[in-house]
């Protein structure tokens, strides 16, 4: 779109992001940390998250912003690299004042990759403390990376016709009001490019020559039931735009729609796909248009996160089709 500036998710201000892997075992974890309180909401579509602290997002809840965002691998076990995201800003003084210490507010949601290739490898408190590390060189990162390192699209017919995904990010600027998306692409589904109907990655043919569709093989076979709960995608937008709870949870509605529009079939029972939606800024900003480019931004991201996915542990990635 040529009125949209094309810029950097980690060139808006007053966020920073860090990512840490243990490639060999194909899992991570991907932090964004809040210089200053910012505003949450989160839509939660699918039906197995792997999630914590999402509850304080409730309009009906006391909270009234958060230190730092988890995104990770590793399933519920996943969730424990938060306890590193906590110790590192409870050192910089970032937190809720409850007496005598500070307590850190840090939401997040994992996927399930435990299947990728170790299952009792998960990102660990020491795991999410590096990533918080790595935040302050605030590096545009994308693919096999954080918590994208072990993320695998495809699986309706198992993970030998799956694909490699990983992490993909996106933003833009109009009009001095910054949006951008990042997002974790751990699908059941297969992902298709936004601005065409291609697919860009998912279910490979039997012979592993090309794509096929899953919808389609679903359809054919009847095999629904028989796939299981090991998949998700979670992500973030991030605006300067000025927003209170309500809208902040408004938009992560309309940011989910981003994943809608890429990916096929999203949101079963065996997904657990889930969208945050962060302020940090003050400027005025129509909430319909902002929610509009949160749907571009996050399907471009999706987009991204498999277009910059390298192949990884036997498994083909987009980047075997070019």
């Amino acid at each position: 779109m040529e009125f949209l500036k094309e810029i950097s998710l980690n060139s808006i201000e007053g966020i920073r992001i860090g990512h840490a892997q243990d490639a060999e075992n194909a899992t991570g974890c991907s932090v964004i940390i809040c210089e200053e309180k910012a505003i949450c909401g989160v839509d939660i579509r699918g039906g197995g998250p792997a999630s914590r602290e999402t509850e304080l997002l409730n309009t009906n809840m006391s909270n009234d912003g958060i230190n730092a965002l988890l995104l990770g691998g590793g399933s519920a076990y996943g969730l424990d690299a938060a306890g590193g995201v906590m110790k590192y800003l409870e050192e910089k003084g970032k937190g809720v004042a409850v007496g005598p210490v500070v307590v850190p507010i840090v939401p997040g949601s994992c996927i399930f990759d435990l299947s990728c290739q170790s299952p009792t490898v998960r990102p660990d408190a020491s795991m999410g403390y590096e990533a918080c590390l790595d935040s302050e060189k605030n590096i545009e990162k994308q693919g096999n990376v954080g918590g994208g390192t072990g993320a695998t699209v495809g699986k309706f017919m198992g993970p030998e016709r799956s694909m490699k995904s990983g992490l993909g990010s996106y933003a833009v600027e109009i009009n001095g009001v910054k949006i951008g998306a990042i997002v974790i692409v751990n699908a059941i589904g297969d992902v298709y490019e936004v601005d065409s109907k291609k697919e860009l990655a998912g279910l490979l043919s039997y012979d592993k020559t090309a794509m096929v569709s899953s919808e389609e093989e679903i359809f054919k076979m009847m095999q629904l039931a028989a796939a299981s709960p090991q998949n998700t995608t979670i992500g973030a937008v991030i605006t300067n735009a000025k927003m209170d709870k309500a809208q902040a949870n408004k938009l992560s509605r309309m940011a989910s729609n981003g994943i809608v529009r890429t990916i096929r079939p999203v949101n079963t029972s065996m997904d657990g796909d889930s969208m945050y939606a962060l302020s940090v800024g003050n400027i005025d900003f129509n909430q319909d248009i902002l929610g509009s480019l949160a749907s571009y931004v996050t399907a471009k991201a999706i987009n991204n996160a498999v277009l910059n996915a390298d192949p990884a542990y036997g498994l083909k990635s987009a980047k075997s089709f070019i």
